[in-house]
Formats: C-alpha cells, structure tokens, sequence
C-alpha cells in the first residue's frame, strides 16, 4: 500500500513538473512577441506626445524639430534619446533652441522619461500638470523662458527628482507645500520669477541638496532657521528678495557652503565670528546692499579657498585686521561705502599682508574711515589687479612711485584724501588706465608729463589740489579723454593749444581757479562735443577767438573772473544748446549782442564789464517818428490778428470741398483726397503700415510730385481724432529737426462720399518702427524680412537721437512742445537707421510751462499704458518731466527688450523697479540676449565672467550707465527725474566709449 501510494505521488510529481516545464517554454516562446506588441504601443504614445509638442511650437529659428516626420524614427528625431531596452523616450534635450509656443501636456504620457531640457526658449503659458505623471523624472530644467502659471504642485508626484530648475520664468503665486516630499533634490533653482509667500521652511527636509537659488523673486520675510540637516549644500542664494532679520544659526553650520549670495536684502546684525572655522570651503560671499554692522572677523581673511568678498554698502566697521596666509585666491575684495578703519592711523597696513594675493582684481576700500599711508609694498599686488580704490578716506603720506607697477589697472581712484606730494612719473607706466581720479588732495609739482602715455585714458579728475607748473602739451596725446578736470590749482602759463584740439572732449574741460594767462587758443572744430567748458578765475586775456562758435554742443560755458576783452563774438549765436553762460568780472566792451534773445539760456552772468544796453536804435529817433512808427505796428497787428481769426473760421468749414491745406506754404505742397487715394490704392489694407486709437498710417507712392510717403488718415470716428489732427498741425507747423518726422502737407477735405477727411502726410521712413526692431522675434513678419537684431551701440545712437529730439521740442522751439506718448512704436527710422520721432497726435504746447507743476488738471490721463508717467494717473499736469518718464521707459525697454506691460510686471513689480534691483550684479541676467550675443573681437581686452557668459567689461560698463539712465529719468516723482540735456550728454560719453573699444 504504501508503495502504491509511493508510486502514485512520484508520477503525479512528474507530470505537474512536465506541466510547468511546457509552461516555461511556451512563455519564453511568446515573450518576443508581446514584448513587440507592448513596444509598439508604447511607441505610438511617445510618439504621438513627441507630434503634440511639436504642435504647439509657433517658431522654430533653428529648426530643431525638422526631423521629427515619418522618414525617421522618433528615437533618431533631434533632441529625442530613447532607452535601449524598450525603445521608450528617456531624454527630451530642447535646450537654447529658440523655441517659441506653449508646453503640450501631451508630454505627460512619456512615461519613461528621465529628464526633460527645455531651458533657454520663449515658452510661454501653464507649466502642464501632467508633467506629475513622470515618476521615473530625474531631471526638469525649463530655465530661462516665458511661463507665467502657477507652480504646479504635482510635480510633487515627480519622487525621483533630482535637479528642478524654473529660475527666469514669470511664475506667480507660492511654491506649492507639497513640495518638501520631494526628498531626492540635489538642485533646487527658481529664481527671478515673480513669487510670494516667502522662503519655505521645507527646505529642511532636502537632505541631498547642493544648490538652493531663489534670488531676485521679491518673497519677503526672514530666513528659516532649517539648515542643519542640508550637510551636502554648497550654494546658498537668496539675493533681491527684500528678506529681514538676521542670517539663522543653521546657516553658518553648513560645513560644504561654498557660496552664499544675500545681496540686496534688508539683514541686519552681525556676522558669526567663527565663519571659516566653520564652513571653511568657502569661496564666494556676497552681502552688499543690507545693513550688516560691526567688524569682519581676521578669520575670513585667512581662507586658503575664498575667492570673492562683497560686503560693501552696509555699516560694517572695526579695524580690518588681515592675516594673509601662505596660499590666498582673493580674486575680489569690495569693502566699499562701510566704516571701516580706526583712530590708530595705521589703517592701512593691511595691504602688506596682501602680498600672497597674485589672483586679486579688483581691491574697493573707498568711502570708508582709513586714516594711515600706502606702503610701498603695493608693488607687490597682483599684475591682474584691475580696479583700485581708497576715494574718500582719509589717507595722507605721499603716493608711492611701485604704484606704476600695477600694469593691469583701468581705475584707480585717490580722490578726496589726504596725499601730500608729488604726482609720481612712474603712473605713466599704467598704460591700461582708463578713469584716473585724483581730486581733492593736497597734491604739489607739476602734473608729470608721462600721464601723456596714458593713451586708453577716457578721465582725468586732478581738481582741487595744489598743483603748480604749467599744463603738459603731452596731455593732448590722450586721444581718448571724454572728461578732463584739473580746477582749483596753481597752474600758470598758457593752455596748450592741442587741448583745444582733442575731438574726444565730450564731457567737460575745467581748467577754472588757477593762474593761467594769455590768449585763448583757436577752437577749431576740435572741441565740437564739449558739453562743459570752464576756464573761471585765470588770467586769460585777449580776445573771444570767433572762433569758439565752433563749439556747438556746449551747454555751460564759464569764463568768468579773467581779463578778456573786446566783444562777444557773434559767432556765440551759433551755441544753440547753451544753458548756462558767465562771461562776469572781464573787460568786454559794447552792445550787449541781440543774439543772446536767440539762446535758450538759464543762467545769465554778464556782470562787471563795459557792456552797454542792448539797442535797436529807436531812442534816437524823433517822438513824432516813434509814434508813427508805433502806429503803423500796432496797425500792422491788428491786420495779422483779423487775418488769422477769419483763416482759422474758414478751416472750420467741415464740408469744404477738396481742399488741402499745408502746414507750411514755404515748404509743402498741395494734396488732395483723389491724389491721396490714388496713391494708396484707396487706401488698400496691403498698405497699412501702422495702426492706432485714432489713426491708420499707409504707404502711399505719389509719383513724382513726391514720390513714397507715409498718409496718416485719421480716423474722425474715434472720439478725440479731430482733436488729434489739430494737435498735430500745432505741434509741427514751426517744429523743424533733423530727429522729428518731417510733414510734407496735409489734406482736410471730403472723401468721395461728401465725409469729413482729415489726413497728414510724412516722409516715408523705409526701416519702420523701434518696436519692431526690439520686438523682432515676436513677429512672423519681420523673419521674413530678415531684419538683424540692433546692437549696443545701435540702440545707444537711437536713444541719443530720440533725447535730441526732446531737447528740441522742450527747449529749443520757440516754446514748449510735450509730446505726451514717447514709445517705441512711435520712434521711425530711415534707411541709415537715424530716429525720427512721430505721432504728435497727443502733444501739448505749453505757452509758458513752470516745469515742475503737479497740481490736478482735467487733462484726462495722455499717452499709453505702462510709457505714460504716474501723475498723469492721478490729474496731474502735462509737464516736460511726463516725457523725461516716458523716455526712461523706452530706455529700459531697449536695454531689457521688455515691455512695461509685459506679463511678469504686476502688482507692485514695474519697469522701474525690475531695472533697478538689477543694478548691482544682476545687470546682465536682466538684458536683452542679443546685445551680449557679440563679445569682444580681441582676446586681450579685459573680460570677467558672469554665469556662464564671458562679457566686454567696457560693454558692460556701458550697459549699466543706460540702465541707470533710464532709471534715473523714470523716477516715480518728477522732481527727482533727470533733465534731458544731461540725458544726452550721458549718452555721448556712453557712445564715446563704445567708438573707442570694440567690445560695444
């Protein structure tokens, strides 16, 4: 029995192992089948994700997804990488592509990716929800592009993710909660985008996080104490994000720190004494602009590893006490606008134990309370060393001659000192130097004539020494200086006449409050830009060469306290952009000239000389002849008063037929509504080329009686576009500027239904509008045309145009002409790319403008959204300042390429402000990409990086004065904007600068 039983088990044993054996080999015979089945599948769905992406991309420049078509694989499609096992997408590598369109949430059903990199594109729209389906994701980079949504807070679904960075979007609203479960992030980015709520205490829970970066996002509130458990983070940043309080003890104990950014903030109180002690790999620190105090500690001087230090514009003081060790990689050392130093009066000995430095360029001490000498072993610094600064101190002792050896120095500033001395030969040697800043010591001798050397030298600021000898011919090899100063010294003898020869001296030349004699040299055209000419309190004598007519860009003009004589040339008639003129305390003799009345001046001085009243003559006529003559003017007045009154009623006439009436008779010619319509093929919508509230502009070809012109019809429907069409002709009937539209005529007449019509014409400007040009990427139909992107110095040359123009309607028009709606899109250009503003449709004449008046008005608010200043919201008056607002906007807008109605600006977050927070060290992140596309052609000009892009520093030194200006003119209240003439004479040295060097 139990054998039986033995037996009938064993053969039952047999056949359930043959059974599964069978089942074995039938599954692995299947097994390529349904694993091609299930592939092919998947495949559609990668696909078919893969052709809804490429859907929604509006541009495509580069033409990346070209391939992406039946003639190949998806898996061989550009950007696309594919796994090897199932063929499923893992990749999807988009990157600085120039991609334009939304994000399709098809891009969710590709379950297999990996990493998705989308950054440096125009994306626009949601980020997609769906992207928290990809739990296998590692990597999400969309960087640099244009999502405004909300943070999805399914991406918190996303458990693998490793690197997140959204930084340079326009998100909005908080960083979702659900966020801290995501406890695999080594990168953690989304910085400059538009977010509130503060920094999430979450954080804490990042264990494996390296880089943390939410800077310039405006989120308020103080920094979580909740990084003691981040041991692996090496780059903490957190600038611009209007953050109070102090920096949290858990900060300083992250021991892998190696950069830490808090610029821009509002923190306070006292930096850990233990710093490097503590977190001794660190390389860079960055906390300019808070209110830090008390001293830095000798142990952040004595890191093997740090690289930069930045705490300048706090209220740090102490004695800096630095002891340099063996091995030193400062590279930077801005110590700035503190109060450093002591009463000791040996504040500066620690430049000698920067001798181990040899990496260090730039070395900023100034604005501080350092009392001591320059030792001697500054010879010693670094040969990289580029910017040096001890301005406004209180140093004294003499300048060591070993300061020539600093070979790479483009500035250095000594001003406002205490040097005594003389001014070492051996600064000739610095043949790099470009601003040299002197003023304001006791400086004696003579100016050394070695400074001659000095042939990349653009300023030279030696005023207010006591400088003696005579002014060196050999400073006329300067070929390069915009700005020359050496007043309030002892200088005697002549001016060397190749000063007055150097056409570079845009800015100023103030030779004023020393003893210089003889005759004024002959002008020429040499100083053809100068703004600012002072030769106050000398001895010069002679007489006013005529020749100084020749100086037509000068705006104050000072000569003041000599022994001139003679008349004033009536070649002076010709300085039309004068403001400011003293010519007090001389011996000039006769009328005082008419031309004077002609001048647009503000300040007067003609005191203390033997001018006589200025006459026409008639007080030596007879009485019975004066009132004759009398009669016969006011006759004659009345005429002209009778005349306009009854031509003006006859304008009025709305249904005159056919009759065109120019704006000026001298110069236009006759237009009619049949010749208007012929010569825009009735006014046929292929040739519009412009559109507005109250107007349309065409193209029109009137042949030869005037060839291609621009026809301005407004559009009488429109409530104010009568309105707009006599604004206009006010505005431009006398206005004459090579800067303005030129008017050729205009027509106010019937169309050929008996309708009122009222048109302007003007010359046709071939290269359209600015907008166009810095807008060109958002329009299809300028890639047709090819049009190039402008550059640096393009933009510069339009915005100098444009604040000509101003300066023109404001000042230098027989009156005030407001312009009221200063924008790109009403800025043309001519086929040599010269500015003409245009549209005049909202100007006002202001007969007798107090410039700085604010009080309410019913005006109704002028101009357009985001260009139009703020006190026009409110009532106020149309005033000069309301266009020194609209020009700062334009400014900013070329320099960003961004309009002041772009998306990203809500809430308190304007223009102005975006601009201004990028001041700092943010000036780049914040610029057109375009104007930083071209970098310097010669390899040994001075360059720095800045992330990851290598940029001129003189292109970025000319990037922040127009971001500045703009700034500057764009102030929120009027009274602390700038005034146009010193906008152009900031352009000029802009443009000067980039004529120089061919990295702008």
């Amino acid at each position: 029995m139990e054998v039986t039983l033995f037996l009938f088990v064993h053969r039952q044993t047999k056949l359930l192992l043959f059974i599964i054996w069978l089942q074995i080999a039938v599954i692995i015979a299947i097994l390529p089948t349904a694993e091609l089945m299930a592939t092919g599948t998947n495949n559609t769905i990668d696909q078919d994700a893969l052709l809804a992406i490429k859907s929604l991309i509006k541009d495509n420049p580069q033409g990346v997804t070209s391939s992406w078509n039946d003639s190949l694989h998806f898996c061989q499609w550009q950007g696309v990488t594919c796994s090897t096992r199932h063929r499923r997408v893992s990749g999807l590598n988009l990157s600085s592509s120039g991609l334009e369109g939304s994000l399709s949430p098809w891009i969710g059903n590709m379950s297999f990716l990996r990493y998705i990199m989308l950054q440096n594109n125009s994306f626009n729209g949601e980020i997609p929800t769906q992207l928290g389906r990809l739990s296998r994701l590692q990597e999400l980079l969309l960087a640099n592009n244009s999502f405004d949504s909300n943070i999805p807070s399914s991406l918190s679904n996303c458990s693998n993710l490793q690197f997140l960075h959204l930084g340079g979007n326009k998100l909005v609203g908080r960083i979702p909660n659900e966020f801290g479960s995501l406890k695999m992030l080594k990168l953690f980015v989304i910085h400059r985008n538009i977010l509130t709520g503060g920094i999430p205490s979450f954080i804490g829970n990042f264990t494996l996080l390296e880089t943390f970066s939410l800077g310039g996002c405006h989120l308020g509130g103080i920094i979580p104490d909740v990084f003691h458990r981040l041991k692996n983070l090496k780059r903490l940043a957190l600038p611009e994000n209007e953050l109070v309080g102090t920096i949290p003890a858990s900060v300083y104990n992250l021991s892998m720190l190696e950069s830490l950014f808090l610029d821009d903030n509002q923190l306070h109180g006292t930096l850990d004494t233990n710093l490097f002690l503590l977190q001794p790999r660190l390389q860079e620190i960055s906390l300019p602009d808070n209110q830090f105090t008390g001293s830095l500690d000798a142990s952040i001087f004595n890191s093997t590893e740090l690289r930069t230090l930045d705490v300048s514009r706090n209220n740090l003081s102490g004695k800096l006490v630095i002891h340099s060790p063996n091995i030193c990689q400062f590279v930077e050392m801005s110590l700035g606008f503190n109060n450093f130093g002591s009463m000791e009066g040996d504040d500066m000995s620690f430049i000698d134990t920067l001798s181990n430095c040899s990496l260090l360029e730039k070395l900023d001490v100034g604005d501080n309370s350092l009392r001591g000498n320059l030792p001697k072993s500054l010879e010693y610094r670094s040969r990289k060393l580029y910017f040096l600064s001890f301005a406004s101190n209180s140093i004294s002792g003499n300048l060591p001659s070993s300061i020539g050896n600093l070979s790479g120095l483009t500035t250095l500033s000594l001003s406002d000192n205490q040097f005594i001395g003389t001014i070492p030969e051996s600064i000739g040697r610095l043949q790099n130097l470009v601003k040299l800043e002197l003023k304001g010591n006791s400086f004696t001798g003579n100016i050394p004539g070695t400074i001659g050397n000095l042939s990349s030298l653009i300023e030279l600021h030696m005023g207010m020494n006591t400088i003696n000898g005579t002014i060196p011919s050999s400073l006329g090899d300067c070929k390069k200086l915009l700005g020359l100063t050496v007043e309030q010294n002892q200088l005697s003898g002549s001016i060397p006449r190749n000063i007055f020869e150097l056409s570079s001296l845009s800015v100023i030349l103030d030779l004023g409050g020393n003893h210089l004699s003889g005759d004024l040299p002959d002008f020429g055209n040499g100083l053809k830009n100068l703004n600012e000419l002072i030769l106050a309190d000398n001895q010069l004598s002679g007489e006013l060469p005529s020749s100084i007519g020749s100086c037509i860009s000068l705006q104050k003009l000072d000569i003041g306290g000599n022994f001139f004589h003679g008349s004033l040339p009536s070649s002076m008639g010709s300085l039309r952009a004068l403001q400011n003129l003293d010519v007090s305390c001389n011996n000039f003799t006769g009328q005082i000239p008419g031309f004077l009345e002609t001048l647009s001046l503000d300040n007067l001085n003609l005191s203390f000389n033997d001018l006589r009243a200025y006459s026409k003559g008639i007080n030596k006529l007879s009485l019975a002849v004066i009132l004759a003559i009398t009669l016969a003017v006011v006759l004659f007045c009345a005429a002209m008063v009778s005349f306009v009154f009854f031509y003006c009623l006859k304008r009025k006439d709305k249904h005159a037929h056919d009759t065109s009436n120019s704006i000026s008779a001298t110069h236009m010619t006759k237009v009619s509504y049949k010749k208007l319509y012929n010569a825009t093929q009735g006014f046929s919508v292929n040739n519009v080329i412009g559109k507005g509230s109250f107007a349309s502009v065409y193209r029109g070809d009137l042949g030869l009686d005037g060839g291609i012109v621009a026809v301005k019809v407004l559009n009488l429907q429109h409530r104010g576009g009568s309105k707009s069409f006599i604004s206009e002709c006010k505005a431009l009937c006398n206005a004459r500027h090579r800067n303005l539209v030129k008017v050729i005529t205009c027509c106010s007449s019937c169309d050929f239904e008996g309708k009122e019509f009222k048109a302007l014409v003007y010359e046709f400007m071939p290269n359209g509008s600015l907008d166009k040009w810095l807008h060109w990427n958002d329009r299809k139909e300028n890639m047709q045309k090819e049009l190039l992107p402008l550059g640096l110095l393009q933009r510069v040359c339009i915005a100098l145009d444009v604040a000509y123009a101003i300066d023109y309607l404001h000042n230098h028009n027989g009156g005030t002409i407001v312009h009221c709606d200063l924008k790109p899109s009403n800025i043309l250009l001519d086929e040599d790319m010269v500015a003409h503003v245009g549209d005049f449709g909202l100007s006002k004449i202001l007969q007798s403008e107090p410039v700085n008046t604010y009080d309410s008005s019913s005006i109704g608010v002028r101009g357009t959204i985001g260009y139009a200043p703020p006190e026009y919201g409110i009532g106020g008056k149309v005033s000069r300042s309301g266009d020194i607002y609209s020009y700062g906007i334009l400014l900013l807008e070329m320099v960003t390429c961004k309009r002041p109605t772009d998306p990203m600006f809500k809430e308190a977050l304007n223009l102005h402000k975006y601009a201004s927070k990028a001041m700092g060290d943010h000036l780049l992140e914040i610029c057109d990409p375009i104007i930083l596309r071209n970098d310097c052609s010669d390899p040994a000009q001075f360059t720095k990086n800045k992330g990851e892009e290598t940029v001129s520093m003189r292109k970025e030194a000319c990037l922040r004065l127009m971001l500045e200006l703009g700034v500057a003119c764009s102030m929120e209240l009027p009274q602390y904007r700038i005034d146009i003439r010193s906008v152009i004479k900031e352009l000029h040295l802009i443009k000067d600068v980039m004529l120089d060097t061919s990295t702008c």
